[in-house]
């Protein structure tokens, strides 16, 4: 019987150190379960604060162009979209010009759950922001954005 081949030790480590999507997941998690906290006083998740602050703008925006905007596919938003739209905070309107096309709106009582919970968001940044010098922060961001806008070229 032969043995398996075995992963060394020292790479599960070097993935444990080195490894930015490992960090940022991990990161991402806690960050996420902090505003989660935050945000329960309104009944939102870190996620549905970030979905309905994209969907405030003067002009509702279709599906693809949130989808985008979140880094979501278009299928994960509109899981998304389903509880928000139950408690009347978001609507999706068809596209006057194709009626294929999807428009998310925030309705008014979206917009006032919004205006309750941007505080709850804003205390939560704040102690964030404490923990971190100011640079590493702006730093932390540019990087973070830099690595979302420049997805890998496919082979």
């Amino acid at each position: 019987m032969s043995k398996p081949d075995l992963l060394p030790l020292s790479v599960t480590h070097d993935v444990r150190d080195r490894c930015i999507c490992l960090h940022t997941q991990r990161a991402a998690r806690a960050l996420a379960r902090r505003f989660d906290e935050a945000l329960a006083p309104v009944n939102l998740s870190s996620g549905q604060f970030s979905l309905l602050t994209s969907l405030n703008r003067p002009t509702p925006p279709s599906i693809g162009e949130v989808a985008a905007l979140l880094a979501m596919d278009r299928t994960t938003l509109t899981a998304n979209l389903k509880p928000l739209a139950r408690r009347g905070l978001v609507k999706v309107t068809v596209d006057k010009k194709d009626r294929r096309g999807r428009h998310l709106v925030l309705t008014a009582a979206g917009r006032r759950l919004l205006v309750k919970a941007v505080p709850l968001w804003h205390r939560a940044h704040v102690e964030l922001d404490r923990q971190l010098p100011r640079a590493q922060m702006a730093l932390m961001r540019s990087g973070l954005a830099a690595l979302g806008r420049n997805p890998p070229a496919a082979d």
